[in-house]
């Protein structure tokens, strides 16, 4: 159902070959910034054009920029939030393109099914996301050191990645609080910066799914076994 719903959205858009779209791209940047837009396209609805900013901000504008809407489509009649729905498809990545090497690696059960995560060793709700995860089954789990909530977060993820078992280090600090050793070793915290920031990770846990799917903040055991096994038969279509 979501794929059909992702195809019925995509295939409602039009990318931008109108002759002022270099006039619409004008007049919004004269007003959102230069360099800010990162595609146009026509919506089904009200002669509206979608603006994708850099920022992952979805604005709306007529065909001659002489309006700005900053807020959400809802279609009355399916009852859907098509702001909402396109932010979720231009948010989703192929998950085999995730540098996975830069992650800790925790297999449960048969690991069959993926999901990765950006987390950040002081954040509170990760914590509580460690503990939902104990009881994954059947899951390969690649967590990403993203620390950007605190001046020690960083010196914290590097420990974490230098010990010699850093899955039992990550899950000894996010469980029991028992903090890792010192320690000095080429680490992957700068390119996890790098990355999130790319992706627009702004918060922690951001999730993602066999299918690409993105989930900024943290699910409870049941709703993530759900959403886990929902992306697994999505990305195998």
């Amino acid at each position: 159902m979501k794929q059909t719903l992702a195809a019925a959205l995509a295939a409602l858009l039009i990318p931008c070959a109108f002759a002022n779209e270099a006039d619409i791209r004008k007049s919004v940047s004269e007003f959102v910034g230069p360099n800010s837009i990162q595609a146009i396209a026509k919506t089904p609805y009200g002669g509206l054009y979608e603006v994708q900013l850099k920022s992952g901000e979805i604005v709306y504008t007529d065909d001659k920029a002489s309006f700005l809407i900053d807020g959400q489509i809802i279609d009355v009649k399916r009852k859907l939030n098509f702001t909402a729905e396109r932010a979720k498809i231009l948010d989703r990545i192929n998950f085999a393109d995730l540098p996975l090497a830069n992650a800790i690696k925790t297999v449960r059960g048969n690991g069959k099914r993926v999901i990765a995560s950006f987390e950040d060793p002081n954040c509170g709700y990760c914590k509580r996301f460690a503990k939902e995860l104990q009881s994954l089954k059947n899951t390969t789990i690649y967590t990403f050191l993203y620390p950007i909530l605190t001046p020690n977060s960083a010196e914290k993820s590097k420990d974490i990645w230098c010990a010699k078992d850093r899955s039992k280090a990550w899950n000894d600090w996010m469980l029991e609080g028992k903090v890792a050793a010192s320690a000095n070793c080429k680490n992957p915290v700068e390119q996890n910066l790098a990355l999130g920031h790319k992706l627009r990770i702004t918060g922690t846990p951001t999730i993602y799914l066999a299918d690409g799917t993105k989930i900024a903040g943290m699910l409870g055991g049941e709703q993530l076994e759900k959403a886990i096994d929902n992306a697994e038969k999505a990305a195998k279509k």
